[in-house]
């Protein structure tokens, strides 16, 4: 994980030195909106928009699923990076790229921004009118799929209704800080007491998270909503990964009585499972981060019945009902 400093490129892995071992998640830069008020110089439009992501990654992982579930496949184009990050950071395969005919993400970047510098991350929007990106921040980018193309998509959908938005937020904060980021804090960690911290506060969260959802079916106002998409990127990659790679091994999501269902829950809303690629998910953690996984052996297992009956039609209504 390079960065660009003054548009050039860096293979530069994050600085633990100076946070005491933590590791601490920098701001992305590009925060443009697509609105249909004239508001801004991004109108909602097929064909203009273009996502590049990365599959293995679990905050690109929330726009895949937005963009399948609001029905935005042939309104918003995706390009997909290999699953191996290495010295030249995030590389777009041979013809992956057709709308900047990039081999590396920091050369998408450098031509959005000559001067750039930060760290190359997925996902991106890009806009083809004006040559540049719209947005790197997958939160934000989340949101524009959810309302700014209902004229293409499913507006039926709204998984920001406006009604459950505070309680959604909340939830939000408490999910990435201690879980979404906090399998990375434990897992990039470079003390073991910021490891231990890490390791504490995201095992005490999936402890509430888990009771909360033994009475209600999702986790925010028993109705699919973002918050439910933005904790599922994460504990789909959980047992597969996380647990012995980012030492999170306290249990497994397997072994929770209520999250495990709920897991297999999400997955099995239609076209969701069809954004989930475990062979990118494995292949990059193990095989890209050789500071915790020197030798770069990918492992075999686990085996994950994710299709397995999740017994939560009780709590409440289907997803997309």
């Amino acid at each position: 994980m390079g960065l660009l400093i003054d548009g050039r490129w860096s293979d530069q892995w994050y600085d633990t030195k100076s946070t005491g071992g933590a590791f601490v998640r920098p701001e992305t830069q590009f925060r443009g909106r697509v609105t249909a008020d004239g508001s801004t110089p991004y109108q909602p439009e097929a064909g203009r928009y273009h996502l590049y992501v990365a599959l293995a990654c679990p905050w690109a992982h929330r726009t895949l699923i937005v963009r399948a579930l609001k029905k935005l496949e042939d309104v918003i184009s995706v390009s997909a990076v290999d699953p191996l990050m290495r010295e030249n950071g995030w590389v777009l395969p041979d013809g992956a790229d057709p709308v900047n005919g990039a081999r590396f993400l920091y050369k998408v970047y450098a031509k959005a921004r000559p001067d750039y510098t930060g760290r190359v991350t997925v996902p991106v929007l890009w806009d083809r009118r004006t040559g540049s990106i719209v947005n790197n921040e997958s939160a934000e980018i989340l949101r524009i799929l959810n309302t700014a193309f209902d004229e293409f998509g499913d507006a039926r959908l709204d998984f920001y209704p406006a009604e459950l938005r505070d309680e959604i937020d909340r939830v939000n904060a408490f999910v990435y800080d201690r879980v979404n980021n906090g399998v990375y804090k434990a897992g990039f960690a470079t003390s073991q007491e910021k490891y231990e911290a890490a390791f504490d506060a995201l095992f005490g969260a999936l402890d509430e998270l888990d009771a909360r959802l033994a009475t209600q079916r999702w986790l925010v106002g028993n109705r699919l909503t973002e918050a439910d998409i933005r904790l599922f990127t994460t504990l789909v990659r959980f047992d597969a990964v996380y647990v012995g790679h980012f030492k999170c091994n306290r249990q497994r999501i397997a072994d929770y009585a209520n999250l495990s269902g709920y897991l297999r829950d999400l997955y099995q809303v239609p076209g969701v499972a069809g954004t989930v690629d475990f062979d990118h998910i494995k292949r990059h953690y193990y095989a890209s981060h050789t500071m915790i996984n020197p030798t770069g052996i990918v492992p075999k297992g686990p085996v994950l019945n994710l299709d397995a009956p999740h017994g939560r039609g009780r709590l409440g209504p289907e997803a997309l009902a």
